[in-house]
């Protein structure tokens, strides 16, 4: 996915959204600020979230981060992989380092941020 067309949230999580589904990730900034990915904890397909609601915990080395919903809905599906190989999310964090894909129960939130706008953010949060 091309960074330029996702939507951003300010704890570091990107949407992309297809019909009524969302895919959620964490960015690549977010990784690299991370550096060596040791363990990820998602939710189970079937929970429901709201905005701003914790879905799950991404540890390393330095230290475990929680995620945030960026979105409403059910999750639908979880990236299973990174389970076993968080490679995927280190090396390619707008792709197959995907984290899960929500079925939304109302649209994103107009406080989402563009890629400008996040990198703005991320500057004065670092």
């Amino acid at each position: 996915m091309n960074p330029q067309h996702l939507r951003y949230s300010t704890s570091d999580e990107w949407i992309a959204v297809e019909d009524d589904v969302a895919t959620v990730g964490i960015t690549d900034l977010a990784v690299q600020a991370l550096t060596d990915l040791v363990f990820i904890e998602l939710p189970k397909p079937g929970k429901s979230l709201q905005v701003g609601q914790a879905f799950g915990v991404v540890e390393s080395v330095k230290a475990a981060s929680d995620l945030y919903s960026p979105v409403a809905g059910e999750v639908v599906e979880v990236n299973r992989k990174l389970s076993d190989d968080l490679s995927s999310l280190s090396s390619d964090p707008f792709g197959k380092g995907w984290l899960m894909k929500v079925r939304l129960s109302s649209p994103p939130s107009d406080q989402l941020l563009d890629r400008a706008g996040y990198e703005a953010s991320w500057k004065t949060r670092h």
